[in-house]
C-alpha cells in the first residue's frame, strides 16, 4: 500500500513538475513574444519618425532647390536680357558715356535710354527702337526729358555713318536752344533749324519726302526703305530725324500732317522725337515718361520702372559732332564690305566658275567679276597706296561668303615685306581663320623657293585632276564634279602679290617658276585652278610682257588709279580714277570692255573680322587651320608635326635626324636617315655658330626621341669656346650623354675608333656630335681616328654629326684634295657659297646657293637629286 502511495505521490509530483515546466515555458514564450512585439513597435515608431524626418528634409531640400532654381532662372533671364540688349545696342548705341565713341553700324540699332529696374542686380539696358522702326515721344519732367532727347540724338548720330542721318530741330520756346549742344553740325548741313511758325512747312516737306521715297520703294516692289537698302546693300537716302520740342496748340492741318508722319514716316526713313506735344498712342510710337530717380517708365516696359541715364557730357557731344562734321565735309567714304555679301552664305556652286560682285558701278549697280574657263586668270596692278590689298580683300570676302570651303580654296602668297595675308590665319590675339584658306605665305621676299613650292604643289594638283578627268573621260571641272560628286574638287584660287619677285633673275628658280606658271595658266583653267597675280610696280607687270604665251592667259585685268601697262596701250581709263575705284576689264584690256567699279573698304580689321568669325564658326567639322609660312619667323622644333610623331619603336629601325623646316607647302622637316651603311654621317658647314649649334641640337634631340632611356649613347665633343654654352645645354637634354673638351678629345676618338674597327656592330647606337671638328688637337693620329670613325662607324651603328667651319676644312679632314668624300652622305651648308660645295655634290657642277641669314642648303645623296633650302629650327 505504501509503495502504491509513494508511486502516486511521485506521479503527482512529476505531473506538477511537468505542468510547472510547461507553465514556465509558456510564460517565457509569452514574455519573448511581448518583448518582440515591444521591439517591433519600437522599430515601427522609429521608422515612422525617420520617415517623417526624411519627408521633412526632402520637402525642405526641394524647397531650397526650387528657391535656388528660381534664383538661377531669374539670373539667367536677366543675363539673357542683358546679352540680348548688348547685341541689340552695340557700340555707340549702348556704351556708357564715359567710354563712348562714334561707331557707325551697318544696320540701325536700338538706342539705350537707361536701365530696367529688375528684382536682380544685373544691369539690363532699357532700349528704344528709333531709326528704321518708329518714333519717340518724351513726356514728364522737362529737364530730365531734355537729357533723354540729347542722349537719343547722340546715340543715333553715333551709330549712323557721317551724313547718313540728317537732323531738323523745331524749338519755338527756346529758339533752338534745346539743341544748342549740337550746333557744330549745322555748318556741315547735318542739322537744320525751323523757326517759330515754320512747323507746318517742316511737316509738309517731310510728308512730301515720305511720298517720294514710297514711290521709289514701290517701284522696286519693296515695302520699306529698310528692305530696299538691305536688298541693294546700300542706303539710297539718309535718315531724316525731326526733333519737335514743344509747339503749343497745333492747327488741324498740322495735326493731320503729324499723324501721317507718325503712321508712314518710319517705313520711309523719316522719324520724329517729340517733347511737349500731345500725341495719342499708336503702332511704332514709344512713350517715355521722364521722372528723376527710379520713377520713370517706358510704354514698351509696361509697369516695370526705369532709371533713365543722364545726358551725354558736353565734351563728348562736342567731340562727336566735330568728327561727324569733318567726315561729312571730307565726302563719302567707300561703302562697307557688307555691300558685297549675300543674304545667306555658302549658297553658290563653283562647278562652272566663281562669280561675285567687286563693288558698285557709278550708277549703283553691282559689278560682278567672274573666274571660269574664260576669263581664267586675273592680273591686278596699281601703285602703292591705291588700294590693291583692299581690292584683294574685298574680292576674297565676296567669294568666301558665296562659296563654301568645299567649293573654293585659297592659296595666298605675298612677296612684299609685310603680313597683309596673315589675318587669314590664326594668330595670338585672334584664333580664327578664313576656312577657305589652305596656305598663307608672308614675308617671303627672300624665300623665292616657297613660291616655287606653291607652283609645284598646284602642278601636282593639276595632274591629279587631269588624271581623274581622263579616268572619267571628261574634259573640265564641271563634268568631273558631275561624274564624281563624292570627290573633293573645289576651285582653287592662288593669289600671288608682287609676283615679279618670283620671276626676276636668271636662275633656276625663275626658269622653273615661269615653266610651271605657263603650264598652270594654260591647263589649269579647265580644271578649276585660277591664278591672281598682283603688282604695284610697272616692272612687275612688264615681267610678263616678254612671255606672250603666259600673259595671254591673264585676260581679266584690274587697274587701280594710275596703274600702267596692265590695260591695252591706248586704254588710259585708270589715269583719272578717283580713290577707292578700279577699272575691271575681262577682255585683256580692250577699251570697250572697261567697267568702272567703286571698291568697298575691306581693309578695316573689325569689319573683316566680323565676316571671318562668321564663316569660321560655320567651318566644316574637323577642318584645321591653314599652313602659315612667315619668312621672318624662326621655326621651333616643338611645333614640328614630324618631331611630335617621333617615339621609340620596336626593333632597331634606322634613326632619323631632323635638321630644319623645309620651304614647302606642307609643314615638314628636312631629314636624314642614319642607316647602317657607309657614309651615313652628317656634316654641317659654315661659320655661323648659333645656326650650327641649333642644327646639331635639333639633330640630337630628334634622335633621342626615337630611343628609350639608355637606348642610345651620345658623346659631345666641343672644340669651340663660343659653342660651350650650347654644348652644355644640349648634353643636359640628352640621356646617357658624355661631354668632352679639347683636352680629352683623343681619349674619346680613340675609344670610338676602336668601336668602329670592331668586327661586330655596337650593342646600341652611338652618336658622336663634334662642335668645330676642324679644330681637333693631337695632329695626324687624332685626325686618322676621326676618319676611321666616319668611314667604318656607320656600319657598326656609330655616326658622326660634325660641324666644320668651312667646306675646305671638311675636305682636309677627309684626307685633302683628291680624297673621296663618301664618308659624308649628307650635309647642311650655312654661309658657304655653292662653288665651294662642288666636291660634295653629284655631277660636275655645283649647287646654286647664295647664303642668307638663318637659311641653309641641305643635301642627302641617298635621296636627293638636288639640294633643298631649309630653315634651321631655333635653339632649344
Amino acid at each position: 500500500m505504501s509503495e502504491s502511495t509513494t508511486q502516486q505521490v511521485m506521479d503527482i509530483r512529476a505531473g506538477l513538475s511537468h505542468a510547472l515546466g510547461a507553465a514556465e515555458n509558456a510564460l517565457s514564450a509569452a514574455r519573448a513574444a511581448y518583448e518582440a512585439a515591444v521591439e517591433r513597435r519600437q522599430r515601427v515608431v522609429e521608422a515612422a519618425i525617420a520617415r517623417r524626418r526624411n519627408v521633412a528634409e526632402a520637402r525642405d531640400q526641394r524647397m531650397r532647390e526650387i528657391d535656388e532654381q528660381s534664383a538661377e532662372d531669374l539670373s539667367a533671364f536677366a543675363d539673357a536680357a542683358a546679352a540680348a540688349a548688348d547685341r541689340a545696342a552695340p557700340g555707340a548705341a549702348g556704351d556708357p558715356w564715359d567710354d563712348w565713341q562714334l561707331s557707325p553700324l551697318d544696320t540701325a540699332a536700338e538706342l539705350r535710354v537707361g536701365r530696367l529696374l529688375l528684382p536682380h542686380p544685373e544691369d539690363v539696358p532699357a532700349l528704344v527702337p528709333l531709326l528704321d522702326h518708329g518714333h519717340v515721344v518724351v513726356r514728364g519732367d522737362r529737364a530730365v526729358g531734355d537729357e533723354v532727347v540729347a542722349g537719343l540724338l547722340l546715340r543715333a548720330l553715333g551709330t549712323a555713318a557721317p551724313g547718313a542721318l540728317l537732323l531738323t530741330g523745331y524749338d519755338p520756346d527756346h529758339l533752338g536752344g534745346g539743341l544748342a549742344r549740337f550746333a557744330t553740325l549745322a555748318p556741315a548741313g547735318v542739322l537744320k533749324f525751323a523757326g517759330p511758325g515754320e512747323l507746318g512747312t517742316l511737316l509738309d516737306d517731310l510728308v512730301d519726302h515720305v511720298r517720294r521715297i514710297n514711290e521709289t520703294v514701290l517701284a522696286g516692289e519693296f515695302t520699306s526703305l529698310r528692305e530696299l537698302s538691305a536688298a541693294t546693300h546700300r542706303r539710297p537716302e539718309p535718315w531724316r530725324l525731326a526733333v519737335l520740342l514743344g509747339a503749343g496748340e497745333l492747327s488741324r492741318a498740322e495735326q493731320t500732317q503729324l499723324q501721317r508722319l507718325l503712321r508712314t514716316g518710319a517705313a520711309a526713313g523719316v522719324h520724329l522725337v517729340i517733347q511737349g506735344i500731345p500725341v495719342q498712342a499708336g503702332p511704332g510710337i514709344e512713350f517715355i515718361t521722364a521722372q528723376p530717380g527710379d520713377n520713370a517708365h517706358m510704354s514698351s516696359a509696361g509697369a516695370l520702372p526705369v532709371r533713365l541715364d543722364g545726358g551725354p557730357p558736353q565734351a563728348v557731344v562736342a567731340a562727336a559732332c566735330r568728327r561727324i562734321a569733318e567726315a561729312v565735309a571730307a565726302g563719302p567714304a567707300p561703302v562697307a564690305l557688307d555691300s558685297l555679301l549675300p543674304a545667306e552664305v555658302w549658297q553658290e556652286s563653283s562647278a562652272t566658275g566663281l562669280s561675285a560682285p567687286l563693288g558698285d558701278s557709278p550708277q549703283g549697280v553691282p559689278v560682278t567679276v567672274t573666274l571660269s574657263d574664260y576669263p581664267p586668270h586675273a592680273l591686278i596692278a596699281g601703285p602703292s597706296g591705291t588700294g590693291k590689298t583692299n581690292l584683294i580683300y574685298a574680292w576674297m570676302g565676296a567669294l568666301a561668303a558665296r562659296y563654301s570651303p568645299d567649293e573654293l580654296a585659297f592659296y595666298l602668297l605675298d612677296f612684299k615685306e609685310g603680313v597683309s595675308f596673315a589675318r587669314f590665319a590664326p594668330g595670338r590675339r585672334d584664333p580664327s581663320w578664313l576656312p577657305h584658306v589652305k596656305l598663307v605665305g608672308v614675308n617671303v621676299n627672300t624665300d623665292r623657293e616657297f613660291g616655287l613650292a606653291l607652283l609645284r604643289f598646284l602642278g601636282e594638283e593639276l595632274r591629279r585632276r587631269a588624271d581623274a578627268a581622263k579616268r572619267y573621260e571628261v574634259t573640265n571641272l564641271a563634268e568631273l564634279r558631275a561624274e564624281d560628286p563624292e570627290g573633293s574638287w573645289p576651285r582653287i584660287v592662288a593669289v600671288v602679290d608682287e609676283f615679279q619677285v618670283l620671276l626676276s633673275g636668271r636662275d633656276s628658280v625663275a626658269t622653273e617658276a615661269v615653266d610651271l606658271l605657263e603650264d598652270l595658266a594654260r591647263r589649269g583653267r579647265s580644271q578649276g585652278i585660277h591664278m591672281i597675280l598682283a603688282s604695284q610696280d610697272v616692272s612687275g607687270i612688264e615681267a610678263l610682257w616678254g612671255r606672250p604665251a603666259l600673259v595671254a592667259q591673264f585676260s581679266l585685268r584690274i587697274a587701280l588709279p594710275r596703274a600702267r601697262r596692265v590695260l591695252a596701250e591706248t586704254n588710259t581709263a585708270a589715269e583719272s580714277l578717283p580713290r577707292y575705284h578700279a577699272v575691271v576689264n575681262a577682255d585683256s584690256g580692250a577699251i570697250e570692255a572697261n567697267r568702272v567699279v567703286r571698291v568697298p573698304s575691306a581693309g578695316d580689321r573689325d569689319r573683316w573680322n566680323a565676316l571671318q568669325h562668321r564663316l569660321w564658326r560655320s567651318r566644316p567639322e574637323g577642318q584645321g587651320p591653314p599652313r602659315l609660312f612667315d619668312g621672318d619667323v624662326i621655326p621651333s622644333l616643338s611645333d614640328s608635326p614630324d618631331y611630335r610623331r617621333l617615339a621609340p619603336a620596336e626593333g632597331s629601325p634606322a634613326p632619323m635626324v631632323l635638321l630644319g623646316e623645309t620651304i614647302d607647302v606642307a609643314s615638314r622637316s628636312a631629314r636624314t636617315v642614319l642607316r647602317r651603311a657607309p657614309g651615313r654621317n652628317l656634316a654641317i658647314l659654315g661659320t655661323r655658330t648659333e645656326e650650327a649649334c641649333s642644327i646639331l641640337a635639333t639633330a640630337a634631340v630628334s634622335l633621342a626621341a626615337q630611343f628609350p632611356p639608355e637606348g642610345a649613347r651620345f658623346s659631345i665633343l666641343c672644340l669651340d669656346q663660343d659653342a660651350r654654352p650650347a654644348a652644355e645645354a644640349l648634353c643636359a637634354e640628352l640621356p646617357d650623354c658624355g661631354l668632352f673638351w679639347a683636352d680629352n678629345a683623343d681619349w674619346l676618338l680613340e675609344d670610338a675608333a676602336s668601336e668602329a674597327s670592331a668586327s661586330w656592330p655596337a650593342d646600341r647606337p652611338h652618336f658622336l656630335l663634334v662642335y668645330a671638328a676642324d679644330a681637333l688637337p693631337g695632329g695626324k693620329v687624332v685626325a686618322d681616328q676621326l676618319r676611321t670613325i666616319m668611314r667604318q662607324g656607320p656600319e657598326r651603328r656609330i655616326h658622326v654629326l660634325g660641324w666644320w667651319r668651312g667646306a675646305g676644312l671638311l675636305r682636309d679632314a677627309l684626307g685633302g684634295h683628291g680624297s673621296r668624300t663618301d664618308p659624308i652622305g649628307a650635309w647642311v651648308a650655312l654661309d658657304v657659297h655653292g662653288s665651294e660645295l662642288a666636291a660634295f655634290y653629284p655631277g660636275a657642277g655645283a649647287p646654286v646657293w647664295y647664303p642668307r641669314p638663318w637659311r641653309a642648303l641641305h643635301f642627302d645623296r641617298s635621296v636627293h637629286r638636288g639640294a633643298e633650302v631649309i630653315i634651321p629650327y631655333g635653339q632649344l
